[in-house]
Order: structure tokens, then C-alpha cells, then sequence
């Protein structure tokens, strides 16, 4: 992975998703959010908001807080999705926050006042739903 990431802060970008590739199929949540981060940016492939997306919910699904934290910004703003939904975006935001995320916490601060209370109270059911799947010990 360093070698990686290496290549891409290189700029040699088709070298690195190739090796992200590999660690991806094995599983690696860190390789899955920074193929995320290629398709979000453009780097070394086409900008694609959908397959962006689809990179971060395979690393969130695994604990990655960045790609989580990531992943609540698509729902907040609705890119690679037909149209924003609050209500994952505090979801994601919060289990980030949860995962160790210093910036979700912001997120959520931001985010928390555009929910109605019921918005919020779906919310919070689904952060205690995933919370207890991905993080059981906190």
C-alpha cells in the first residue's frame, strides 16, 4: 500500500490503481477509499460522482472513517446519488466521527440543524443499527 500511495502522490496514477486494485479485491478498505478518491478527483481515470460513491461505501462498510466521513458529504450534497438524504449523511458523518474522524464532528454540526426531528431521530436509529455492526466496542 505505501507504494502505492507512493505513485499516487507521484502522480503516476494508472500505476497506482493497479496496485490499489489488488489490495481492493482482498478486501483493503484503504485501497477501496482511495480508488473513491481517484474517480472523486479525477485522478488518472474520469471524474465519475457514482463509482466515487460506490468506492467509499465498499471502504465505509469495512470502518474506514475517511471514506465514511466522504461518504456522508456525497448524501449531504447528493453527488452519485439521484438527490441528497440528510438523514445518511448524519448517519455516515456520525459513524465516522465514531471511527475517529476530527472533521466529522464539524460535519455534524453543520448538518445537524437542516434535519427535522424526525429526520433526526431515523438518523440517530441508524447510527445505533450500524454502530453496534461495525463498532462494538465503543
Amino acid at each position: 500500500m505505501e507504494v502505492a500511495r507512493d505513485l499516487m502522490e507521484a502522480g503516476e496514477y494508472a500505476e497506482a490503481r493497479a496496485l490499489f486494485e489488488v489490495y481492493a479485491r482482498s478486501g483493503n478498505a484503504e485501497a477501496e477509499e482511495l480508488i473513491g478518491v481517484m474517480y472523486a478527483l479525477g485522478l488518472g481515470v474520469a471524474r465519475d460522482d457514482a463509482r466515487a460513491f460506490d468506492w467509499y461505501l465498499r471502504a465505509s462498510l469495512k470502518g474506514h472513517a475517511g471514506a465514511q466521513s466522504g461518504l456522508g458529504w456525497y448524501y449531504e450534497v447528493g453527488r452519485g446519488i439521484p438527490a441528497p438524504d440528510m438523514v445518511r449523511a448524519y448517519l455516515w458523518y456520525a459513524l465516522s466521527a465514531i471511527g475517529g474522524d476530527p472533521d466529522a464532528l464539524d460535519s455534524l454540526e453543520l448538518i445537524t440543524p437542516r434535519l427535522s426531528a424526525d429526520e433526526r431521530a431515523q438518523a440517530e436509529l441508524l447510527v445505533d443499527d450500524y454502530k453496534a455492526w461495525m463498532y462494538p466496542f465503543r
